[in-house]
């Protein structure tokens, strides 16, 4: 009988646990509901990338699952309503993981992105309608007196209007945007279209698409008509009455076009089983990518690489651009003679194509001629002529004006073989006949540039006025002539006069850029070329300031650099050189080391010893770092930073200010030895410089409160230092708005804790070695309430705080825990005679 007893109370109890919905858990709609895009819609998440959603409905919890609404990416000026995978907890609420953000499956309205202040309204005749801020409607579902009841969104994801009887009525899998989920099929007219990306050049509305026809699967790059550039043909007996589609399955990509369910598929491309939530994507690029959430999202598949590898992309050196190899491009060449008939969009981006220097033009067809390639194909190529020569195809590409080239390939006998003609020239491809197993050659048209019309006969050819020519029209004809020979020679001598000064210029600048390298104790030069070859193009991106974006790099000694690109600084000149020659002599241990620098043109790039760690940023923020860093690493970083700045104010031969102390300006080695990073980007000053006005500078949050005073010594250095020590303590952002409105900002917790005597609810908790050490930890909390004294006079130098975290002083005793209420100082410079203020001039250049 007990066993019945418990047996029936497990099934109550299992019951209830599985119909039961968790309090945070939504995934319908009942009609007569509207929404608006504010943060009080109830799940309201802001992401570390920039994105945030404002969710609607949410299916499951405890990994990561659906949920639709408000999504925006980057600086959320605009929004979409928009199908997403979130990463959620065990109540269904949207959570922000250190690694991985909202991945968009589908979106309503991508093209017309709404405003903040949006309302989506599931109306009382049910229709899903969405209206901008304004109230102009941007989208609707077109439901009205369809006897829709509700809105749901499934577990797989799909968002479906559905009436009385459990039907639907409507639902988002029949509007795929650019991206498949587990299960979900792409039928024969619809398309996957890539969603237009800011930050890819490539990303052209429709260039793109996917679509399953009645032969097969095929991937199109646009133009009028469509070239297909990758393809999964089908053939054989037509068993399918019904519509053709490929579906995203668990382990494959099944394609039934002849076939059908349960059938086995007319083809399948292998896809890794799926182990958690995945999806495929068309991405702007013309790829077609599998992502998988393994605690982070991972690419696991790329369906369209093959033989080419990245080279079979229509655009992966952009239109008429040659890929060789690794994605190496270049523009195409005559060789004999050599002539150039295109030059590169851009010299530093070679993969943004290639374009003509003299458009091909219809009427002109006789000035025509071919560049001819060999074993180089089209990405694109698709026979429209079979078993014909090379002749027989380039003649074909003559007599069609629209014809851009004619690509030939063949096996063993040149006689006979494939010619494909497109009106479209993208990418074109090297290729290793060995490799591929047929030979390809390429006939490029392009456009001869006739030879000028001849001139007008000048007046000293023609010949002399007639006798009978009147004496007077002999006299103003003088005249015309001496006047026009006359305003001729002046503008002559003035645009001679200009050439001269603009090359004695020129002849200047290049002379102060070449003696670059010649100063003594100036750091390695580098040339542009050496510095595009160790950063593979600049193609890895370690991250992106106000001044430029940094890369990373190999030399040829094998060495790992890290090469700053300075933007919008201008023409070489002396001052450039003196700040790199003065920090090239800039060694210590706790300071990024300056390799060399490159100087071309206007161009300027700084190149640093790599560091392998990364910033700070990424370590010492719950949610964010990719492990938890012990105490003793922490107070060793802690006492790394303190020594580099002390070095910088105190023991150069000239004091630098650094300015801008944060997280992401301190890097840690392999052994995560930390080291502060662009201080080479602050303008050195002299000692004994007065004090000045100036304006703000540095990053919103590391700030002293002396910015607004305008009064800037090397103690807003100190001030910052305080900031970051305490985030490293704490293991938070010194503003955090995911947090409670208390709780938020980390001085005024600082302050809280202080006056309650709490100080040990501050320390990281998300680490038990911290919580182990939390005596410890506290007493480095004075260190910093010391060096975030309002009063900036009353903060230590650098040099002591390194003395106080080696033990050998104690903090000062008398310190005003006030940090937030602003007073006024009644302390003049003279408390402290050694501080040294910053020259307004010198904080307008860079940093």
């Amino acid at each position: 009988m007990r066993i019945c007893y418990c047996f029936a109370l497990f099934l109550i109890l299992n019951c209830y646990s599985t119909t039961a919905q968790p309090p945070f858990d939504y995934p319908t709609a009942n009609l007569s509901t509207a929404w608006t895009n504010t943060e009080s819609l109830p799940h309201s998440v802001n992401f570390t990338d920039g994105s945030k959603v404002r969710a609607i409905l949410v299916r499951g919890s405890f990994g990561p699952k659906f949920a639709c609404g408000f999504y925006c990416n980057g600086t959320c000026t605009s929004y979409l309503f928009a199908v997403f995978i979130v990463q959620t907890n065990s109540v269904s609420n949207i959570v922000a993981p250190a690694i991985g953000f909202p991945q968009v499956v589908w979106s309503a309205n991508r093209d017309y992105p709404v405003s903040y202040g949006a309302i989506l309204n599931l109306t009382a005749t049910g229709e899903l309608v969405l209206q901008d801020a304004d109230g102009s409607i941007v989208w609707t579902t077109n439901t009205t007196g369809k006897s829709v009841v509700g809105l749901n969104l499934t577990d797989d994801g799909n968002l479906v209007l559905f009436d009385v009887n459990s039907l639907v009525v409507w639902k988002s899998f029949d509007y795929p945007t650019d991206s498949l989920v587990l299960g979900q099929r792409l039928f024969q007219g619809q398309q996957l279209i890539p969603s237009v990306s800011e930050t890819n050049w490539t990303a052209q509305k429709g260039l793109f698409s996917l679509q399953v026809t009645d032969k097969g699967l095929f991937a199109y790059v646009g133009s009028n008509p469509p070239q297909v550039y990758n393809s999964f043909p089908v053939s054989g007996e037509d068993k399918n009455k019904g519509r053709r589609y490929v579906r995203f399955l668990n382990g494959s990509f099944a394609l039934f076009v002849l076939s059908v369910e349960p059938n086995d598929p007319d083809m399948w491309i292998p896809i890794p089983q799926a182990s958690s939530a995945q999806y495929m994507k068309l991405m702007p690029d013309g790829h077609l990518k599998v992502f998988e959430w393994q605690n982070r999202w991972l690419v696991v598949a790329d369906l369209f690489t093959g033989l080419l590898g990245e080279c079979a992309y229509p655009l992966a050196c952009g239109r008429n651009g040659v890929c060789s190899g690794n994605q190496q491009c270049s523009c195409p060449v005559s060789r004999s003679p050599r002539i150039d008939y295109f030059r590169a969009v851009d010299d530093q981006q070679p993969d943004l194509g290639c374009s003509e220097i003299t458009p091909l033009t219809c009427n002109a067809t006789d000035d025509q001629t071919f560049i001819a390639l060999e074993n180089v194909t089209h990405s694109s190529f698709s026979a429209d002529m079979e078993m014909v020569d090379s002749e027989t195809c380039k003649q074909a590409c003559v007599n069609n004006c629209s014809c851009k080239a004619a690509f030939f390939q063949y096996g063993l006998n040149a006689s006979s073989g494939d010619c494909y003609l497109p009106f479209e020239l993208y990418t074109m491809a090297n290729v290793d006949p060995d490799v591929i197993h047929y030979n390809a050659s390429a006939f490029i048209k392009v456009q001869n540039v006739r030879s000028p019309p001849p001139a007008s006969i000048p007046p000293s050819s023609r010949p002399p006025p007639s006798a009978s020519t009147p004496p007077s029209s002999r006299s103003t004809l003088g005249v015309i002539l001496t006047t026009t020979i006359g305003s001729v020679l002046f503008l002559l001598a003035v645009m001679g006069f200009l050439i001269y000064i603009i090359r004695k210029r020129r002849q200047a600048a290049q002379m102060e850029e070449e003696s670059i390298g010649d100063v003594p104790g100036m750091p390695t030069r580098f040339s542009y070329e050496e510095l595009k070859s160790a950063t593979d193009n600049f193609n890895k991106k370690l991250g992106e300031g106000g001044f430029g974006a940094v890369f990373e790099g190999t030399l040829e000694d094998g060495s790992k650099i890290a090469v700053k690109c300075l933007e919008g600084l201008g023409q070489v000149n002396k001052s450039f050189l003196a700040e790199v020659q003065s920090i090239g002599s800039i060694h210590h241990v706790n300071l990024v080391t300056l390799r060399g620098f490159c100087a071309l043109k206007s161009q300027r790039f700084l190149v640093y010893e790599f560091m392998s760690n990364g910033s700070l940023e990424r370590w010492i923020y719950h949610g964010d770092r990719e492990h938890v860093l012990e105490w003793e690493c922490r107070k060793k970083i802690i006492l790394d930073v303190a020594k580099g700045l002390a070095y910088l104010h105190e023991d150069c031969r000239q004091k630098i200010i650094h300015l801008d102390i944060k997280p992401q300006n301190i890097l840690l080695d392999c052994n995560f030895n930390a080291k502060v990073s662009d201080f080479g980007l602050s303008k050195l000053i002299d000692r004994n410089q007065t004090q000045v006005i100036t304006t703000m500078r540095g990053t919103p949050g590391y700030l002293a409160p002396e910015w607004l005073g305008s009064v800037i010594t090397e103690k807003v250095d100190v001030y910052s230092f305080g900031i970051v020590l305490l985030e490293i303590l704490c293991g938070r952002k010194n503003f955090d708005k995911s947090l409670p409105e208390e709780s938020r900002h980390l001085l005024c917790v600082l302050q809280k804790c202080w006056e309650q005597g709490m100080l040990l609810d501050m320390v990281d908790k998300h680490s038990e070695d911290m919580q182990t050490h939390s005596s410890e930890v506290v007493e480095m909390m004075k260190v910093a309430s010391w060096c975030l004294q309002y009063d900036y006079t009353k903060r230590p130098s650098m040099s002591t705080v390194v003395k106080v975290l080696e033990g050998v002083m104690t903090v000062e005793s008398s310190l005003d825990y006030n940090f937030t209420d602003p007073r006024m100082q009644n302390t003049a410079v003279e408390h402290d005679k050694d501080l040294t203020p910053l020259m307004a001039s010198v904080l307008s250049g860079p940093r």
